[in-house]
């Protein structure tokens, strides 16, 4: 069980109490206007929906639209018992304010690590259905009859005996009075009519007609807009900087320094530029100087051989070597990784002595507003976060390092000021996923099964750092995910050895989180011992999956849809990935191709994932296919470098991501299930990796470990 799976049972005592305050009856409920003589201009039973006189029916989405589809996901959930059709709903950002907006499990205004939809899948649909009998009581008690006899549909409620109909709308100043109830029926599955359709997605249009805003959009009046370097090296400072040359291009109104950091203030971002581009700055390098990519890479081999914390310890291991040997021993190494959001980084801030407004885009609405806060000294409650749309978050986006800068920066500017990372900032201070190293030690029984697993997993404690809670005797719960495996091995022990990158050096969540770390080993290892053993890959797995019948009915799903009994030519191979994670269980087969010249192409990748109770399949299909391509990305290309403490990768050139023409074929397959539903945002990644290794292997009988795919070490078998 991985930490997404218990993620509900490792939250610090505070974070629990502030859970309880949003889901003590499963919404946010009681918040209803007084009652007063003047006119109700809007009904407000939860902080989720707000329902006016006239017009459309407004949503307050708790969590933070980056392309996953969670708005229209959200919004479906309250349609469904709040009786609305979709084309009569708003949408709106939630404000900055954990007290009303916490995620439940996570005990904070935070939209990551696939719990969205887990967290609020009952309480968004308590808060429809609690605010649908506010209404429907206050139109029987008008018409004097039982609420039993009328019904909700289609923003009306209705009392059929009679034939008389009223909108919400119409409703709003009787239903004010009413007493939100705590205890609500749901629907069954079966009645549902809304959730598990295809729905378009609601914030499509605006995307499409270039309406929507992102962060970067944020065009206040009388707006400035700030051109950033910031030192390149890890643990560095600003030396020193000449203010003339960019004060002598037209547009340049100031050049501001903060500890580590310069930016040029313009009337424009071009003049912003200018000005940046003609300055000479020195920067001290720190005490990183001359750390290289070797240099780390060596330290993290000899982390290998370090003290280690016990995670799991599942039956007697070292008994089990001692009886079965040999033990065969595999060592994987995953490199850092970058995130590259379409959006570069981005926050405009207007900091003024009675206050502060901020237009960004962020996973962490609560912890922006705190961080201004901080650098500002202003209380938290005069910070305004005014909450955008985001290109793209895979992580970055939950950490502030932007948001604390542009403070910095804004501090020193009247009026209000946008700073913008040039792509070449945004790629070299990341908050990276670092070295990962793991070694995993195995036996055979007899029968060719394993009967003792060792995974010792070497990387650093992001959770240390950003949600404490999710840390455990000094374990990071969430580097560990998945690492005992999800097979039926009677004896395992996980460990955990801490290393963390050079001071200075930001390291944070990436998509897929634990599972892109673990999973690669985890698949790959298994794939090896069934290449000892004698035995087919798939029905290897099977043997060891009898006690996990969800992960196995994908499995067999996605290998019937693979045609995984049909012999491949000489050349091609399929591989093998599972992943159990985020309350979801995915398989996942690649089919690749090598040339006679060892030229690799992907030809193919099928997912099947269970994943309990569908919300939109069109959702899930777009965000396996999506997480499929981010995933395809690193496993062919990502690799951050760094050479004398600075990254060497600086854009798209030199840090590439997946062209169209290299997208293979992208199959997903929904074991349908009425469990609860899981996580989907980060499900599609962590398998990419490993079932590429495991293909490449059937394909040249090249066994590789190392991320990402060395092609020159390809060849036919």
């Amino acid at each position: 069980m991985s930490l997404h799976d218990k993620i509900n049972l490792t939250i610090s005592r505070r974070q629990f109490f502030i859970g309880a305050s949003l889901t003590a009856s499963g919404l946010l409920i009681g918040l209803q206007p007084e009652k007063s003589s003047a006119a109700v201009a809007a009904l407000e039973p939860s902080p989720f929906i707000r329902i006016p006189a006239e017009g459309k029916i407004v949503f307050i989405m708790p969590s933070v639209e980056m392309g996953q589809g969670i708005y229209t996901a959200v919004a479906m959930l309250l349609a469904e018992e709040l009786e609305v059709p979709l084309e009569e709903v708003v949408l709106e950002h939630a404000p900055a304010d954990p007290t009303r907006y916490a995620n439940p499990l996570l005990g904070d205004q935070i939209t990551g690590g696939s719990v969205a939809i887990r967290a609020v899948y009952e309480q968004m649909r308590k808060a429809g259905a609690a605010t649908r009998i506010v209404l429907v009581n206050a139109a029987a008690r008008g018409w004097g009859v039982q609420p039993e006899s009328c019904k909700a549909e289609a923003a009306h409620v209705v009392h059929a005996e009679s034939g008389r109909r009223a909108a919400y709308g119409s409703l709003i100043e009787a239903a004010a009075s009413e007493a939100v109830p705590q205890e609500v029926p749901l629907k069954a599955a079966s009645s549902f009519a809304v959730i598990g359709r295809s729905i378009r997605r609601l914030d499509s249009p605006e995307k499409v007609n270039g309406t929507a805003k992102f962060g970067i959009d944020a065009r206040p009046e009388g707006v400035s807009y700030a051109a950033i370097a910031i030192c390149p090296h890890f643990g560095g400072k600003l030396g020193s900087v000449d203010d003339e040359p960019a004060t002598k291009v037209k547009g340049v109104k100031q050049v501001v320094r903060t500890e580590d950091a310069v930016a040029v203030v313009a009337d424009n971002t071009g003049a912003a530029r200018k000005g940046l581009a003609a300055l000479s700055i020195e920067w001290n390098a720190g005490p990183h100087g001359d750390v290289s990519s070797a240099e780390l890479e060596r330290r993290a081999e000899d982390a290998i051989g370090g003290e280690a914390l016990a995670h799991i310890n599942e039956g007697d291991v070292a008994k089990a070597e001692a009886e079965h040997g040999p033990v065969h021993q595999f060592v994987y190494r995953m490199p850092i990784l970058t995130h590259t959001a379409m959006e570069p980084m981005n926050c405009t801030l207007h900091v003024r002595n009675d206050g502060c407004d901020v237009w960004v885009g962020t996973q962490v609405m609560g912890r922006a507003r705190q961080a201004v806060a901080d650098v500002t000294g202003l209380p938290v409650e005069k910070v305004v976060v005014h909450n955008h749309l985001l290109g793209g978050g895979f992580g970055r986006r939950l950490d502030v390092d932007g948001v604390i800068l542009a403070a910095k920066i804004a501090k020193q500017v009247d009026g209000p000021v946008k700073v913008t990372w040039s792509r070449e900032e945004d790629i070299r201070h990341d908050c990276y996923r670092y070295l990962n190293y793991s070694k995993v030690t195995a036996t055979l029984g007899q029968d060719g099964m394993p009967v003792s697993w060792r995974h010792r997993v070497i990387g650093p404690s992001v959770m240390a750092r950003w949600l404490p809670a999710f840390t455990r005797d000094g374990i990071d719960l969430d580097i560990m995910g998945g690492a005992e495996s999800p097979y039926d091995i009677a004896n395992k022990y996980t460990d955990f050895v801490r290393h963390e990158a050079p001071d200075g050096m930001l390291t944070g969540n990436w998509r897929g989180v634990g599972a892109t770390r673990n999973i690669p080993p985890v698949e790959g290892s298994i794939d090896e011992l069934a290449h000892i053993a004698g035995v087919d890959p798939l029905e290897y797995r099977r043997r060891l999956l009898q006690q996990k019948p969800r992960l196995l009915g994908a499995l067999n799903l996605a290998a019937e849809k693979a045609n995984w009994a049909t012999a491949l030519p000489k050349g091609k191979g399929r591989g093998i990935a599972l992943s159990e994670d985020f309350g979801s269980f995915a398989a996942m087969i690649s089919q690749v191709s090598i040339d006679d010249n060892g030229t690799f192409t992907t030809d193919r990748i099928i997912c099947a994932v269970d994943c309990g109770q569908v919300i939109n399949p069109d959702t899930i299909e777009a965000q396996i296919q999506s997480g499929i391509i981010y995933g395809l990305s690193a496993a062919l290309y990502g690799r951050i470098t760094v050479q004398n403490s600075a990254v060497v990768e600086s854009n798209f050139d030199d840090s590439p991501v997946l062209r169209i023409h290299e997208t293979p074929s992208i199959e997903v397959y929904i074991v349908p299930s009425s469990e609860a539903p899981g996580g989907i945002g980060e499900v599609g990644t962590p398998g990419v990796a490993p079932s590429l290794l495991n293909a490449i292997f059937v394909a040249t009988g090249e066994r590789l470990r190392t991320l990402p795919i060395d092609q020159s070490k390809l060849r036919r078998v």
